[in-house]
This record gives structure tokens, sequence and C-alpha cells, in this order.
């Protein structure tokens, strides 16, 4: 079929295509909500859940690809995101592979949205819809489950990153209530000056760190002491609301109860 992409022009994909290689985690964490992981032939090192896609091929790290493997999966369709992947994508298109990008969401209705045009590309829209539609239900339930606290986020990414206006995690941390104390800066993920985060005046600070780390909170707590912070503390997983599939909304609801718990 023939696609015209705002950025790509026109591209020629397969109507259904049946060997994917996801580039992209919330690409293939929502394969596996629409019962399409039996397509995945390749994926990505961040690509690590669900646990079903572990047996698969390694082709890329999140911009790097082994492009030999890449090639010799014959893939009839390959799936990246926007943002740090954008050189990728342009290096892939360039090669005449076939890919097509997700948008990077600005709001959780964004991942919605991906549902849906992952679903229409892949011949599965009735079944994309039914999970945007239990997804929209389940964020409807999280409307200011909170009470209104001052939040500081925190992403370990090899140094502290956080979140600003037009981030998707700065809208889900509104919608639960909470205010973003860096809410208003123009840039959606920057490093913070941490010297300013104490004269925010955060009352929470929600910690995520790198996935698979031993002992985060520990570790959190010693760079906490290190900055002279004292503040309620909340750690992730690790890369949960850095994760932008539908698995976002689960993680989400997880946040509200450890938030509870910290609160109470």
């Amino acid at each position: 079929m023939r696609i015209v992409h705002d950025w790509l022009g026109p591209i020629e994909l397969p109507e259904a295509p049946e060997r994917i290689v996801s580039l992209a985690p919330n690409a293939t964490d929502t394969l596996f909500a629409l019962g399409l992981g039996q397509r995945l032939v390749g994926r990505s090192a961040f690509c690590y859940r669900p646990a079903g896609v572990l047996g698969l091929p390694v082709v890329s790290s999140y911009t790097r690809v082994r492009w030999e493997l890449l090639a010799s999966l014959r893939p009839d369709l390959v799936l990246v995101s926007t943002g740090v992947q954008r050189d990728l994508l342009q290096a892939l298109f360039e090669r005449g592979f076939p890919v097509y990008p997700l948008p990077l969401p600005q709001s959780p209705y964004g991942i919605m949205e991906n549902v849906a045009l992952l679903g229409a590309l892949l011949g599965v829209s009735e079944a994309a819809t039914r999970l945007a539609q239990g997804l929209a239900e389940r964020y409807a339930r999280l409307y200011r489950a909170l009470p209104l606290r001052r939040v500081y986020l925190e992403f370990d990414l090899g140094g502290p990153i956080t979140v600003g206006r037009g981030s998707y995690v700065d809208e889900a941390l509104r919608h639960l209530g909470l205010q973003n104390i860096f809410s208003q800066h123009p840039q959606s993920y920057f490093v913070p000056q941490l010297a300013e985060v104490p004269k925010r005046g955060p009352d929470l600070f929600i910690y995520e760190p790198k996935p698979h780390r031993s002992r985060p909170r520990e570790k959190v707590e010693q760079l906490m002491a290190e900055r002279g912070w004292r503040l309620p503390l909340v750690v992730t997983g690790g890369d949960e609301l850095a994760h932008y599939g539908p698995l976002f909304f689960g993680y989400l609801e997880r946040l509200v109860e450890q938030i509870r718990g910290v609160l109470d």
C-alpha cells in the first residue's frame, strides 16, 4: 500500500506485514497487546518486555543497527519511534527498508493514538480500538486521583533528566493531580539545574532508575543525602514512566498507589 508520510513523503508498505522488526519498545509493547507478537522477527536491545520477545534476535541498540543482521531477517516492516530515533529513521529509509515511525506522544492520549495508528497499519483496527478504549477508561479513572502536591521527577539516564512542557509524562502528572515543578520549562526533556530544585519547593521526589539496577532506593537515598535533600521519595521500577506503550497505564496506576503510601 502507498502511504504519504509527513516526513518521508510517499512510502510503500505491504498490506499485511508478517515479518516485523521493532526497534522501539513502545511499538513492541503495542504489537503484543494487539495479539501480534508472533509477527515479530527482530527487536532492539531495549525491547525486553513482555517476556515473549526475549528469544528474538537483537538487531540494534536504540540508535545503532546491525545492518547485516537486519537485512538477513528480510523484514517487510521496520518500526521505530521519533525523538532520538529520527536519524535512525532516515538511515533506514535511505537504505531501502520498509520503515514506519510512530510519533513521540505529547500526552498519554498520544499513546492511545499510536495504538490506533499501528492497528490500522497492520489491519487490526477493531482490536486497536478496543485496546485504546480500555486504556482510555483506565486513564480516566486516574483523573485527580492524588492530592495536589508539587513534584520533582528525575530519570537516571546516565545523569539526571527531567521533563517540562510538552512531555507526555508532565501531562500524566497533571492528570493525576500533581504539579511538576518544571512544568513551564520550554523543553520537554532536559538536564535540570539541581540547585534550582529546592528553590521550587517540591513536596515529593519521584525517581526513575535505569532498569535492572540493584538496590536503586538505597542509591537514590545516598544521592539525596549528597544533595542535602529531605523529601518524601517514590522510586519506580525503572523504565516505567519513560515507557510510552500500553504498559504505561499500569505503571501509572502503580505510581498512584506508591504515592498514596508515601503521603498516608
